[in-house]
C-alpha cells in the first residue's frame, strides 16, 4: 500500500502540487490518522491505522501518544477513540464563520413550523458541508451530521453554489467526477453504482452506515438513471433561473430536498450565496414536487429573514483581540520532556493553530496567530503552510482563514455525542480511584432515571442498572437536580418511608433543597436503603442549567458521612469538572442529548 502520509486531503487546493518545502510532514501525517479516524466513525485499531494510512506503526503510536496528550483521542486498549475536545477544531472554524449563531434559530423554527428536517450547508470546493442541522426524532430520521462532506451533484444545495462557480472550478468537478466515479472519496455517503458504460448511477437505497455498504459497484437495476455530468449542468442552469432546486432522491431512494440560498453582503444582484437552507424530507411524506408546491412559499419567508438578520448584523464583528498567549510552547516543552519521543511536538503546535481562529478573529496574520498561540514566527509560518497545502486553511494576502474542510478532522461523528458517551470514561477513572460506584443521572419528573454507570467489583456494592428510576427526593442525584429547580418548578415531594431514615416531611425536605443548592452537593445516608450511602454534584451545560448529576454509591461501612465529603468530594468535583468541559465543547454548536 502506498504511504498516504503526507497526501493533501482529497480536492484540497494543492492536492495534486507538490509538497512545499517548508510543509511540516509530522503534522500531516497526524492529520492524516485524524481524517482516517473520522472516516472510520470515530474508532479504529492502531493497527487498522497503520494499514489505512500506510504510515509505519510506530509513527502512528507516536501520533496517537501526542493525540491523547491533547486530549483528541482517547486510547482503549488496542482502539484508538476520537475525544469530545477535538471538537474544538471545527468550533474554531464556526465561530469565525458565525453563520450558526446568526441563523440556527431561524432553522430551528422552521423545522419545528413545518415538522421537518432542516440543515444549513455551505460549499467546499466542489462539496458541500453542513454546519447546522434541526433534525425530526422519527422512526425513519433524515438528516446528515454536522461536518459531511457531500458532492454537490447529489445534493440540493450543490447546484445552487455551483451558479457562482468560475471555469476552473468546474473543471476540478470533472477532474473529481473522472477520478472518483463511485464517490468514494464522501465516506457520508454509500458508494454509486457505476454501469457498464462508465456512467454514475443513483445510489441503492440503504440505511445502515458506511460499514453496512458495499465494497463493490452493485448491478444496475431496470429504470435506474445516470447521473452525469449533462444533468447536474441542467440542475444548475434550473437553479440559476429559478433560485431554488430540488434533491429528488440522488443521494438514496426515499429522500427529497428542497433547497434555497441565504446571500451575505447585499449589493446590486442580491450578494453572493453565504449558506444554503435545505428542508428535508421523505417520500412517505412528500414527493418533490409536493415538497416544492406546499413548502416553498414558507421557506422564502425564512430565507428572507435570514438575509435581514445577516444585514443587520455587523459586517465585521466587533474587535476582540487575540487570546492572550496560551502557552502552548511551555505546556508542548513540558510535554516532550515528559513522554520524550512519544510526543511529537510539532504536531500538537500545528493543530493548535486552528485554535486561534474564531469568533472575532476570522482572519489572522500570521504575527496574530503567533501571538495568539505564543509561537515562534517560523514556527506558526511553517504550521500554516502546511495546513493550506492540505486545504484547512486560505490565504488572502497578509491574512489567513479557516476552510469548512477544518470539520472534517473528526466533527461527524463527535457531533452526535451524547451526555452519558461524554460521561462514561470519567466515571470510570472515578470508580477505578475510589473504588466504588460511579453513576449519571437525569431528572425525570420526580424520579432519576440512570442513564450511565460504572460499577465495582466488590462483592457487596450497588447493584442498579441503566435505565432504572428512583424517587428523586430520597436520592443524592435528585436532590441535587432538585435543588437547580426554583420552588415552583420543583414536583410535589411525595416520599414514601423507604427506610427508617428516609426524609418525608415537605418542609423539611424544602430546607435540604435550599441547602443543597448554597453548599454545591447532596449526600443522602441510607435513606433510599439501608446501608447505602452516597454523595452527588451537579452537572451543568455552557448555559450553567443543571442537567444531570454524578453520584458515588457506597456501603456505609464503607466510609463515614465525613469521609465522603473530605475524600470523595474532592474527585468528584475534578470529575464533573472534566465532564462540563467536555460538555462545552460539544454543545458550543450542536445538541448534546442528556440521555
Amino acid at each position: 500500500m502506498p504511504s498516504t502520509d503526507l497526501t493533501p486531503a482529497p480536492g484540497s487546493p494543492d492536492a495534486a502540487e507538490p509538497v512545499p518545502a517548508e510543509a511540516v510532514a509530522p503534522l500531516m501525517r497526524g492529520i492524516a490518522v485524524l481524517r482516517r479516524l473520522t472516516e472510520a466513525g470515530g474508532t479504529s485499531s492502531l493497527s487498522g491505522l497503520e494499514r489505512s494510512t500506510g504510515l509505519a506503526r510506530s509513527t502512528v503510536d507516536r501520533i496517537a501518544a501526542t493525540l491523547e496528550r491533547m486530549g483528541y483521542v482517547r486510547l482503549d486498549g488496542r482502539d484508538t477513540v476520537l475525544a469530545p475536545r477535538l471538537m474544538e477544531l471545527g468550533n474554531a472554524y464556526l465561530a469565525a464563520l458565525r453563520l450558526p449563531r446568526l441563523l440556527d434559530a431561524r432553522a430551528d423554527a422552521l423545522a419545528d413550523e413545518l415538522d421537518e428536517s432542516v440543515s444549513l450547508a455551505v460549499a467546499d470546493r466542489d462539496g458541500i458541508r453542513f454546519i447546522h442541522q434541526a433534525t425530526r426524532r422519527r422512526a425513519m430520521s433524515l438528516s446528515f451530521r454536522i461536518g459531511d462532506l457531500l458532492p454537490a451533484e447529489r445534493t440540493a444545495p450543490g447546484p445552487l453554489f455551483a451558479t457562482e462557480w468560475a471555469p476552473e472550478d468546474w473543471a476540478r468537478w470533472r477532474e473529481r467526477r473522472a477520478a472518483d466515479p463511485e464517490d468514494r472519496g464522501f465516506p457520508a455517503l454509500p458508494p454509486r453504482a457505476v454501469s457498464s458504460r462508465g456512467a454514475a448511477l443513483a445510489p441503492p437505497g440503504r440505511q445502515a452506515g458506511p460499514a453496512a455498504w458495499p465494497e463493490r459497484p452493485r448491478e444496475v437495476d431496470a429504470g435506474e438513471h445516470p447521473l452525469g455530468d449533462e444533468d447536474f449542468e441542467r440542475r444548475v442552469a434550473e437553479a440559476r433561473t429559478r433560485g431554488w432546486a430540488l434533491d429528488d432522491q440522488l443521494i438514496e431512494p426515499g429522500l427529497v430536498a428542497l433547497s434555497m440560498p441565504v446571500r451575505g453582503v447585499h449589493g446590486q444582484g442580491g450578494g453572493r450565496i453565504a449558506c444554503v437552507v435545505s428542508v428535508v424530507s421523505h417520500t412517505s411524506r412528500h414527493t418533490a414536487d409536493s415538497l416544492r408546491a406546499t413548502l416553498l412559499p414558507r421557506l422564502r419567508e425564512t430565507v428572507r429573514s435570514m438575509e435581514r438578520d445577516l444585514r443587520a448584523a455587523p459586517a465585521v464583528p466587533p474587535a476582540v483581540s487575540p487570546a492572550a498567549p496560551s502557552g502552548l510552547a511551555v505546556w508542548t516543552g513540558a510535554s516532550k520532556q515528559e513522554l520524550g519521543r512519544e510526543f511529537v511536538e510539532s504536531l500538537a503546535r500545528g493543530l493548535t493553530v486552528l485554535t486561534s481562529f474564531g469568533e472575532g478573529r476570522a482572519e489572522l496574520t500570521l504575527t496574530e496567530v503567533a501571538r495568539a498561540t505564543g509561537l515562534a514566527r517560523a514556527t506558526a509560518r511553517r504550521a500554516l503552510i502546511t495546513l493550506e497545502h492540505l486545504g484547512y486553511v486560505t490565504s488572502h494576502g497578509r491574512t489567513y482563514a479557516l476552510t469548512p474542510r477544518v470539520l472534517g478532522l473528526g466533527f461527524p461523528p463527535l457531533s452526535r455525542t451524547t451526555l452519558p458517551q461524554i460521561a462514561a470514561p470519567h466515571l470510570a477513572g472515578l470508580a477505578g480511584r475510589l473504588h466504588d460506584s460511579a453513576s449519571l443521572a437525569v431528572l425525570a419528573g420526580d424520579e432519576i432515571q440512570y442513564t450511565a454507570r460504572v460499577a465495582t467489583s466488590r462483592i457487596m456494592s450497588a447493584n442498579i442498572t441503566i435505565g432504572t428510576r428512583l424517587p428523586a427526593y430520597a436520592t443524592s442525584l435528585g436532590r441535587v437536580m432538585l435543588a437547580d429547580l426554583s420552588p415552583a418548578e420543583r414536583p410535589t415531594p411525595t416520599v414514601p418511608a423507604l427506610t427508617p431514615r428516609t426524609l418525608t416531611d415537605p418542609s423539611s425536605l424544602t430546607a435540604v433543597l435550599d441547602r443543597v443548592r448554597e453548599d454545591g452537593y447532596a449526600l443522602v445516608d441510607e435513606e433510599l436503603e439501608e446501608g447505602l450511602r452516597s454523595v452527588a454534584v451537579p452537572v451543568r451545560d455552557r448555559t450553567g442549567k443543571v442537567v444531570a448529576a454524578v453520584n458515588v454509591a457506597m456501603h456505609s461501612s464503607r466510609r463515614t458521612p465525613e469521609q465522603c465529603v473530605a475524600e470523595v468530594l474532592p474527585q468528584l468535583r475534578t470529575t464533573v469538572d472534566a465532564i462540563e468541559a467536555d460538555l462545552r465543547v460539544v454543545g458550543r454548536f450542536t445538541r448534546v442529548p442528556a440521555s
